[in-house]
């Protein structure tokens, strides 16, 4: 990988860390909100469709919330206390989009089954090495064209969006270049607070009848069915690793992070067992999200960023606790905003990816094959674009290098 400033350099840890609490800063914890805010805005309506096809009760709905938040909310907290870096955790939103469609006519506890089984494949890999393995054969640029292809859709989408709403996109991009120019570390919370601002004077935050009671987790008895392991277990732990874990791996170490995998899917496979019963269905390394929380607008600082995944587990036990009044704080703000400042917060992580990708000559063909595959969003076989970019990549990168 091409040295950056945002490299984390190979050396012994220092004799006494010190404590957490002298790490954390505002810009760190408004990345660590951030993030949850793109997670749960981009993806919160997925997890409603899959609980809902599975024929999940009201009541049951709201456990998958809470299974969810509090399963990333200890392992984000935990591991990026662990290890010292920004480690966040997230829900299958491919797994979910795919549960959506597939649950139709399957009982709820066979489904309940099918994730008990999918979260055991999962640990099974991190306890075994064998993702760790895979890793290794993954050079650093085109993880980096990974990263940049991923997080391309949210870039454009920013621009996009002042097509049809102009005013607010445009507002909150000028108040992230005056805080580049003069407040580096507090440019992201900037863009939120401005953004806020402007849907409130437009009356577009609409805060009544939300629901301010506490979310109460329901156990569903699991069943197995090999029909159900098989049509939805396996599919669910394919997705799961080649479209979430692989590119949350990637995009970790294309941040500069040199983290060994097998313990972070180990836990997050654990996890997922523990918490498939009350609607877990499966957890896994975060990609789009944890690149909020891995660039300079979190700390400038590489070492200190850690403190936003741990910021970030705070927000997202608050969300499981609290499932449904969170749900519908998120709803009532207008979508160009939640639009507007994932694009923004991902500029700078975006532009570090792309600086990575093409920084050597020799991985550059490899590298934009990458970026583009990954970033067109195609889906091929139920697996989505950055699982065929990374192929596609590797591929193309063995060819050119035997020329």
């Amino acid at each position: 990988m091409a040295a950056n400033n945002d490299a984390i350099e190979q050396a012994q840890p220092p004799a006494k860390r010190p404590a957490f609490w002298q790490d954390v800063s505002l810009s760190t914890v408004t990345a660590g909100f951030v993030a949850v805010t793109i997670g749960y805005t981009s993806s919160a309506a997925i997890i409603f469709q899959a609980a809902e096809a599975s024929g999940a009760s009201a009541a049951q709905i709201s456990s998958w919330l809470w299974a969810l938040g509090i399963g990333m909310g200890f392992t984000s907290f935990g591991l990026s206390l662990r290890y010292r870096m920004p480690l966040l955790t997230a829900w299958s939103t491919p797994g979910a989009a795919f549960l959506a469609t597939s649950l139709p006519g399957i009982p709820l506890e066979e489904a309940i089954g099918a994730f008990l089984f999918s979260a055991l494949l999962i640990t099974l890999c991190g306890v075994t090495g064998l993702f760790e393995r895979l890793m290794h054969y993954i050079p650093g640029a085109i993880a980096a064209a990974m990263l940049a292809g991923i997080l391309l859709r949210f870039g454009l989408e920013l621009f996009n969006a002042m097509e049809s709403q102009w005013l607010m996109p445009l507002v909150m991009l000028a108040a992230w270049v005056m805080g580049r120019r003069l407040w580096p570390t507090l440019a992201v919370p900037g863009v939120l607070l401005t953004g806020v601002a402007v849907a409130i004077l437009q009356g577009q935050i609409n805060l009544q009848g939300i629901p301010l009671s506490p979310t109460t987790p329901v156990f569903m008895t699991p069943a197995f069915s090999f029909a159900t392991l098989i049509g939805v277990g396996i599919p669910l732990f394919v997705i799961t690793m080649a479209t979430q874990n692989l590119p949350g791996m990637a995009v970790l170490r294309a941040a500069g992070y040199q983290a060994n995998s097998s313990p972070l899917i180990s836990w997050t496979g654990g996890a997922s067992l523990l918490l498939a019963p009350f609607g877990g269905f499966a957890l896994n390394m975060a990609a789009i999200s944890a690149a909020v929380c891995m660039g300079p607008d979190a700390h400038a600082d590489p070492r200190r960023r850690y403190t936003a995944g741990m910021a970030a587990g705070v927000f997202y036990i608050i969300m499981g606790i609290f499932g449904a009044t969170v749900t519908g704080v998120f709803n009532a703000l207008p979508s160009v905003l939640v639009i507007a400042l994932a694009g923004i917060a991902l500029l700078g992580t975006l532009a570090g990816g792309l600086a990575s990708a093409f920084a050597d000559s020799r991985h550059r063909d490899a590298a934009i094959v990458t970026f583009l595959l990954t970033g067109s969003g195609i889906t091929l076989l139920g697996i989505g674009g950055p699982f065929w970019g990374l192929v596609a990549g590797l591929i193309t990168l063995k060819l050119t290098a035997a020329k």
